[in-house]
C-alpha cells in the first residue's frame, strides 16, 4: 500500500511539473531510487549454522554468505556413493561373464538364450551404475547448496535470519546490492515521449545526496499506462504516461533503493545530448 501511495504522489508530481513546461523547457521527473536486489534463498529446510558476514560487508562473486547444517546431507552422500560402488561392482562382474559366456558360445557350448541373458544382465547393470551415479551427483549438488554463496559482486544488504534459526526451504537468507549502476524509475508525460530515447543524457538528484549525478535514459516503456485512480482525479485520469529508466553513473555506494529521485532531461538546444548506446 505504502509503494502504491508513493507511486500515486510520483505521477501526481510528473504531471504537475509537465503542466508547467513547454516544448522549449527541460523535462523534470520525479521517481523513485532503485538498484538490482539478489536474493538467495535457502535450499532445504535446515539450520542457519553460520553467517561469515555482516550487513553492508562488500563481497565479490562467489563469496560464502550464509552455511547450513550438512549432516543430513554428508550422510545421504556417504550412501549415494556407497551405492555408486556396489553398483560399479556388479557392472564389472557382469561385463566379464558377459565375456565369458562369449566365448563359451563360440565354442558351442553355450546357447544363444546364455548369450542373451548374459548381454542383457550386462546391461542392466551398466544402466543401475549409472542411476546410481546420477543420484550420487544430486546428492552432492543438495549439499554444495548448503553453502550459499552470491553469483555477482555487491554489498551485503540485509540478513533476514540468524545463526542458529531453522529456515524453511525457498526463505530469504540473504539480500545483496548488485554493483550494476542503481536507477531512477519514473513516469514519462506522452506529449514528450517522442523527446525521450535511451541514451540521453539526464541530471539526477537524490534526496540526501549533495550536487548533481550524471544519468542516461536506459529505456523507455513502448506501452503507455493510464495513471492510477487512487492517484489522481476524474478528469487527470485521461492522461497517459510511460515508464521509463534513468541509469545514475557512477553513483555513490550510499544510494540506497527506495530514496527519492529528481530526473532533468534537458530540451534540446539546452545541452541535451543522446548516446547511441546507454550504458
Amino acid at each position: 500500500m505504502r509503494r502504491s501511495i508513493l507511486t500515486g504522489m510520483a505521477l501526481l508530481g510528473i504531471l504537475g511539473l509537465a503542466a508547467c513546461t513547454g516544448p522549449d523547457d527541460d523535462l523534470v521527473l520525479v521517481g523513485t531510487l532503485e538498484r538490482t536486489l539478489i536474493e538467495l534463498t535457502a535450499p532445504a529446510f535446515e539450520e542457519i549454522t553460520g553467517i561469515p558476514l555482516e550487513e553492508g560487508d562488500p563481497v565479490e562473486a562467489g563469496a560464502v554468505c550464509v552455511r547450513f547444517d550438512t549432516t543430513l546431507s554428508q550422510a545421504e552422500v556417504a550412501r549415494a556413493e556407497a551405492a555408486v560402488a556396489g553398483a560399479r561392482t556388479a557392472s564389472v562382474l557382469a561385463e566379464h561373464e558377459y565375456a565369458r559366456i562369449v566365448k563359451l558360445h563360440q565354442r558351442r557350448i553355450a546357447s544363444d538364450q546364455d548369450l542373451d541373458r548374459a548381454e542383457g544382465e550386462q546391461d542392466e547393470a551398466a544402466a543401475r551404475l549409472r542411476e546410481a551415479q546420477s543420484l550420487l551427483a544430486v546428492a552432492e549438488k543438495r549439499l554444495e547448496d548448503l553453502t550459499v554463496v552470491t553469483p555477482a559482486a555487491g554489498v551485503i544488504d540485509q540478513f533476514p535470519f540468524e545463526a542458529g534459526e531453522r529456515v524453511p526451504a525457498g526463505a530469504v537468507v540473504a539480500v545483496v546490492l548488485a554493483n550494476s549502476d542503481p536507477w531512477v524509475r519514473v513516469w514519462i508525460p506522452q506529449d514528450a515521449f517522442a523527446t525521450v530515447a535511451p541514451g540521453t543524457r539526464a541530471d539526477v538528484t537524490v534526496d540526501g545526496i549533495a550536487g548533481i549525478l550524471p544519468g542516461r535514459v536506459r529505456d523507455v516503456a513502448r506501452e503507455p499506462e493510464f495513471t492510477p485512480h487512487y492517484a489522481l482525479t476524474e478528469r487527470e485520469r485521461i492522461h497517459l504516461v510511460y515508464q521509463g529508466r534513468v541509469t545514475i553513473l557512477d553513483a555513490p555506494p550510499t544510494l540506497r533503493p527506495g530514496m527519492p529521485a529528481q530526473v532533468v532531461i534537458r530540451a534540446p538546444g539546452h545541452g541535451a545530448e543522446t548516446d547511441a548506446a546507454p550504458r
